[in-house]
């Protein structure tokens, strides 16, 4: 799909296009080799580094997980005087990434090993996949949590009382946060690892920033997304985004973002589908080959 880019590197005239030193006259009309895959590397990738924007978006929702934990009750329990503070909700993300990390190595892959009776590790693509999905039930948990926690404060009569404290325990926001924690630790280290593992050893530093890259448009569409989403619903009366929490919609914005990431998963399929095998997976199928390849002379010698 990229071939016509080996263009590039055609030499159409040795006398106009090589200098006496062996180098291109024009760079910006004759490339290396190098350039040239270089270039064919970050292109390929693209696509699939697009489908982790929309994570980022979910994850960049906390300030209205903020605004949702300071309106319910955080005791650790109804006997309890310490509440916890609404800012710490979010370790429970940074806990859920970190036990991933540990577990998938520590625990995951040694035991799949061990069943197996050889090295087991999942594709990378497949991680980045499950990750995307999960974050598409982050939203979709935050938006069923959000319609009790509104209901619930419209029934004890705190409609007009944004301050006021719902008889709720935050604690229903941890799956949320820990669904989030899950997503990025699929997703974010996953891309992150595909990008190493996809371009070449000169590309390094631009593997690093992509995914940095990824959540600063992250960060500029959420914001894109939550204004059009404030506006257009405030035609309708009340707009979904209010200052009141307990007066507008966030449980139909959370649905918005829900659908998005559903459609996104879909368009990650798509994506991954088109690129075609990774490094690791056209390694691991020679590695296998050959011994495919072993095991059949055995056979055959006995």
């Amino acid at each position: 799909m990229i071939r016509f880019l080996n263009k590039a590197c055609v030499i159409r005239n040795r006398d106009e296009d090589i200098g006496s030193d062996g180098l291109a006259l024009n760079p910006w009309r004759l490339c290396t080799t190098d350039q040239v895959e270089e270039l064919k590397a970050l292109v390929k990738v693209i696509p699939v580094w697009s489908t982790g924007i929309m994570m980022s978006i979910n994850v960049s929702q906390n300030s209205f997980q903020l605004l949702q934990a300071n309106s319910m009750d955080r005791r650790l329990s109804k006997d309890s005087t310490f509440k916890i503070p609404a800012g710490s909700f979010g370790m429970f993300t940074i806990i859920a990434l970190i036990s991933w990390v540990v577990l998938y190595d520590r625990a995951i892959l040694p035991l799949a090993s061990k069943i197996r009776g050889r090295p087991v590790r999942i594709n990378v693509k497949i991680r980045m996949g499950l990750g995307l999905f999960i974050s598409f039930l982050a939203m979709a948990v935050s938006a069923t949590v959000e319609h009790y926690r509104r209901r619930t404060a419209i029934s004890q009569g705190l409609a007009n009382n944004a301050t006021a404290t719902v008889n709720i325990s935050a604690m229903w926001l941890v799956p949320q946060y820990v669904l989030h924690g899950l997503a990025e630790a699929l997703t974010g280290i996953g891309q992150t690892e595909f990008f190493y593992t996809e371009f070449p050893k000169s590309m390094s530093s631009i593997a690093a920033a992509l995914f940095g890259l990824g959540m600063a448009v992250a960060n500029i569409l959420a914001s894109v997304i939550l204004n059009v989403v404030k506006n257009s619903s405030k035609k309708g009366g009340v707009s979904w985004i209010e200052d009141n929490i307990n007066k507008g919609h966030y449980d139909y914005y959370y649905w918005v973002l829900a659908i998005m990431s559903f459609v996104n998963v879909i368009y990650y399929v798509a994506c991954s589908w088109s690129y075609g095998p990774t490094v690791d997976q056209v390694r691991n199928d020679k590695v296998n080959g050959v011994r495919e390849e072993e095991q059949d002379e055995v056979v055959k010698i006995n």
